[in-house]
């Protein structure tokens, strides 16, 4: 299946046109499934994302003053359009990105949610008036759109990556300038599509496609007109983007790589454990940040937890995610392929053992990799110190809960961690002592758009979604006066 629906648009969105690159380049969209084009898209250069920032500029001062109610309004009917069309976009996440269609279906709602819960958020932005404690004036205080932002977003998650973003900037009054990646742009082209026809005014979001993503960006980031940059990617190209916009003093958000732990106390009901490390590990074929990278299991419970988790991964079916009965679809590409296969090659000479997952029994089309568990993992392995943003897991044997939590916290990263026991208390403590931005506790999933998702150390900075999520894109702007 290579065909994409005729609803999709192809176009780059700037100020109300659907436009092709002033150079009439173009690049491809690969269908990971069967190596084979869905389309072309443009291939945008410097000038062709300026003249975004034009249309996004030209376009923030109406916004910013239009009524939050109708900003809101706008939102909530782009999120009614999102599940009116779930299975349209469903299926082209899949054909884009590779994900099974159960993983694309639970993407598209979401995605969706983050319109609905910051269409809320537009009416309750908020200000305040109090007097001085010296009596000589009133203090009040305002809220106001950061302006133009710039957002660039990950192939993993191509729609609810776009929304988490823009969700929050268009209903603080921002207008923004979005580059998706280059391996999945066509799902924030079609999200633009209804935002339009949700009755979004032209310029207030535009999308750009591009293959040179560093030069266009770099362009993008040293216009004056550009006030807030907000990044999902890895640790690498994120520090990066920070000393760029340290020039220019932006606001940035950033949530980048992880390295994330999964802990099975001695204590923990297993059967639990396993259902929680399936979603945890196995969500979006494991390519995502917030994936289960690292396995802890208490040695009490060590042998029952790799029993019954490495049957639940033999049983998962693998192929094109578009198919009936598939459960995994491929990883994005074949770098991405080979990348997770040096890590298993590498922990494999490093003494570990490959209870689960051959890769000669994959499609010898696609880029796909089997669902793999490794057990003796060295706890200083390089597998143990990578993202392996694929359907591989680790799994590390210690003898205390202590030893668990100084290993998962042995890392310059921290996104998320996950801790499984029937002790509430001693799962509160090490909740408190894990050094993550957030913390599963006897949870494999924790993601929603009411809550704020984010990272400490080299994981990130910021917060996205929740009650803070759209004070990324407010100033808190300080009148003194007398009446």
């Amino acid at each position: 299946m290579t065909a994409l629906s005729p609803n999709v648009p192809t176009r780059n969105l700037i100020g109300g046109a659907w436009i092709g690159a002033a150079s009439g380049k173009t690049f491809p969209v690969l269908n990971p499934a069967t190596d084979q084009p869905l389309c072309e898209v443009p291939d945008m250069a410097e000038a062709d994302g300026l003249a975004a920032v034009e249309a996004a500029y030209t376009a923030g001062q109406q916004w910013a003053d239009t009524a939050p109610r109708v900003r809101g309004e706008v939102l909530r009917k782009t999120y009614e359009l999102m599940i009116e069309r779930r299975e349209e976009i469903a299926l082209l996440i899949t054909q884009e990105m590779g994900k099974a269609l159960a993983d694309s279906r639970a993407e598209v709602n979401y995605a969706a949610e983050f319109f609905r819960w910051f269409s809320e958020e537009a009416v309750r932005i908020g200000g305040e008036v109090r007097r001085a404690p010296a009596g000589d004036k009133w203090i009040m205080t305002n809220r106001v759109p950061v302006g133009v932002c710039y957002f660039i977003t990950p192939w993993n998650f191509p729609a609810a990556m776009a929304t988490r973003k823009i969700g929050p900037a268009v209903a603080a009054g921002c207008t923004v300038v979005v580059k998706p990646a280059a391996e999945t742009p066509l799902t924030t082209l079609y999200i633009a599509k209804l935002m339009e026809e949700a009755g979004l005014p032209a310029g207030v979001v535009n999308v750009i496609t591009t293959h040179s993503a560093s030069a266009v960006s770099s362009a993008i980031l040293a216009d004056e007109r550009v006030q807030k940059l907000s990044f999902t990617g890895s640790t690498f190209v994120g520090k990066k983007l920070l000393h760029q916009t340290a020039e220019r003093v932006l606001r940035v958000s950033m949530e980048l790589g992880g390295n994330d732990p999964f802990i099975v106390c001695s204590d923990a009901d297993v059967d639990a454990a396993v259902e929680g490390a399936m979603l945890a590990k196995m969500r979006n074929g494991g390519q995502a940040c917030t994936a289960a990278n690292r396995f802890y299991v208490h040695t009490d419970v060590y042998d029952e937890f790799v029993a019954k988790f490495s049957a639940r991964m033999s049983g998962l079916s693998v192929g094109p995610g578009y198919e009936d009965g598939i459960q995994v679809g491929p990883v994005v590409s074949h770098k991405q392929r080979d990348e997770i296969a040096g890590l298993v090659d590498s922990a494999l000479a490093s003494g570990a053992k490959r209870i689960v997952g051959d890769p000669a029994a994959m499609p010898s089309v696609g880029s796909f990799y089997p669902p793999t568990v490794l057990t003796d993992v060295p706890a200083d392995s390089v597998i143990a110190r990578t993202e392996i943003f694929g359907p591989v897991a680790p799994v590390i044997r210690v003898q205390t809960d202590d030893e668990a939590l100084t290993l998962a916290n042995t890392t310059e990263f921290g996104l998320i961690g996950y801790i499984y026991t029937r002790d509430l208390a001693k799962g509160l403590r090490l909740s408190r002592r894990m050094q993550t931005g957030m913390v599963g506790l006897n949870r494999g999933l924790l993601s929603d758009p009411a809550a704020p998702f984010g990272g400490v150390k080299e994981s990130g900075l910021g917060r996205e979604g929740g009650f803070e999520g759209i004070d990324e894109f407010l100033e808190t702007q300080y009148v003194a006066t007398d009446w």
